[in-house]
């Protein structure tokens, strides 16, 4: 099948992650809607498409690793999770709530499929390091995927880790970043200007390329290349994205960061993305 066949599949089944994603944080009144919205096509060809996972056995050690270093945005990675099958599809309406699998923070001993307990932003890509360089020591083929908000590239520890990946030729590791332009109160521009992503990535020893992180055909595409490079360096793909996507009201507003639609929100948000708003 042509990635362009699997894009449209795919596109449907972006258009019902944010559908979950909106029911989650409507039914807990608490959450974060537009980076979850932004990563939603992102998160869609990586659990189903480009990542290989055994929901049957989370742990299974052959498995691809995921880490969602902008951890806040667990809403999109649940409902993926839930999706494939890790676990019910009614657990998504327990979001946040005592005793729940689902934190606001992703917690890998409570939840299936979940293979790093994230939420201090800076912190992931380490941990996919390490990850990458456990499976290059054991000679393992499994691959590592790290999602990074923009605004989470102002922490020097990232550049660190960059620069680890690069030192030991981790061609297995693919760092993805989710460039909304949005941070938690203002814009990426004004708060720290991150300047060019991919020039940066690149500059600490990456194989970088920039894309639409709206377009599924383009992230398979890119996905592709990361396979088929055989330059021994890490991987990164700058994905240009809009927070919020899909809704309306949400799309390009910093207060949606974490914030829950009320009743009549989430109504008119589910009909935009159920009419394909652009």
């Amino acid at each position: 099948m042509s990635n362009r066949e699997k894009a449209l599949h795919l596109e449907q089944t972006a258009r019902t992650v944010r559908k979950n994603v909106l029911a989650m944080i409507h039914t807990a009144k608490s959450g974060h809607p537009g980076g979850s919205l932004s990563a939603a096509d992102i998160m869609t060809a990586l659990y189903f498409s480009e990542m290989n996972v055994q929901p049957e056995d989370p742990h299974w050690d052959e498995r691809d690793r995921f880490v969602l270093s902008k951890g806040h945005c667990c809403p999109v990675l649940y409902t993926c999770l839930a999706m494939r099958g890790f676990f019910p599809m009614e657990t998504l309406g327990t979001l946040r709530q005592e005793g729940s699998i689902l934190q606001g923070h992703p917690d890998m001993k409570k939840c299936p499929g979940i293979d790093i307990s994230t939420g201090s932003l800076g912190q992931g890509l380490s941990v996919a390091v390490g990850m990458a360089l456990r499976a290059k020591r054991d000679h393992m083929a499994y691959r590592v995927f790290a999602l990074l908000g923009d605004g989470e590239c102002d922490e020097g520890q990232i550049w660190e880790a960059t620069q680890t990946a690069s030192k030991y030729a981790l061609d297995n590791l693919i760092i993805i970043v989710d460039q909304n332009g949005l941070q938690n109160d203002n814009t990426c521009e004004i708060v720290m200007p991150t300047l060019d992503l991919a020039q940066k990535f690149e500059a600490f020893g990456c194989a970088a390329q920039t894309v639409d992180g709206h377009h599924m055909e383009t992230l398979l595409d890119a996905l592709d290349r990361t396979r088929a490079s055989n330059q021994g360096k890490p991987h990164c793909i700058v994905c240009k994205t809009v927070k919020g996507k899909g809704v309306s009201f949400m799309e390009n507003v910093v207060m949606w960061h974490g914030m829950a639609p009320d009743d009549t929100q989430y109504a008119k948000a589910i009909q935009d993305i159920e009419e394909g708003f652009e």
